[in-house]
């Protein structure tokens, strides 16, 4: 029974990493940079099983490389922001929950700090790694529904998007 419940906890801590080793390993369809006058915000990365976009819901992990200190708040706030563009506020009464949930989720971000958004089955999956030294991506807060990844992720590739050259870029087309 001890070894049983061993295994069991081993393989509870072992399964996120397996599961960001599977993401991790999908090509590159795109990628993009977000300045803001002279700074650079960020930098991102669109990955696919097989490096082609398909469309909203298929397999795909969104990589976030921040190039500057950005409190959970402001990040919370940008995508307030984003999603009262794209009308989603007015569109999904559950937005505020969402966010809620976003800041509770996220932590501060600062250079070389990596958040990853990864939609697997339907569901997605926030990912975290401290900096390019930590090895290893950790998973944060549970399982997406479905409705949130795909409003989520239509931050950058919606049509709407307010960054239509980074939603080009990060789906493969040219720079």
């Amino acid at each position: 029974m001890r070894n049983a419940l061993l295994c069991i906890a081993w393989l509870m801590t072992m399964a996120p990493g397996v599961q960001a080793a599977d993401w991790l390993s999908w090509r590159k369809v795109g990628d993009a940079t977000l300045t803001w006058g002279p700074f650079t915000v960020y930098s991102s990365q669109l990955r696919t099983p097989d490096g082609r976009y398909a469309g909203p819901g298929e397999d795909q992990a969104l990589i976030i490389t921040y190039a500057r200190d950005i409190d959970k708040d402001e990040l919370v706030e940008a995508t307030r922001n984003q999603w009262q563009a794209q009308g989603i506020l007015q569109q999904e009464p559950q937005s505020n929950a969402w966010l809620r949930m976003l800041q509770s989720l996220w932590p501060d971000v600062g250079p070389g700090t990596q958040l990853a958004f990864v939609l697997n089955d339907g569901q997605g999956q926030f990912w975290y790694r401290a900096s390019a030294a930590q090895k290893r991506f950790i998973p944060l807060g549970p399982r997406q529904p479905e409705a949130f990844s795909l409003r989520f992720l239509g931050i950058w590739l919606d049509p709407r998007t307010q960054y239509p050259e980074l939603r080009q870029q990060l789906i493969g087309g040219s720079k």
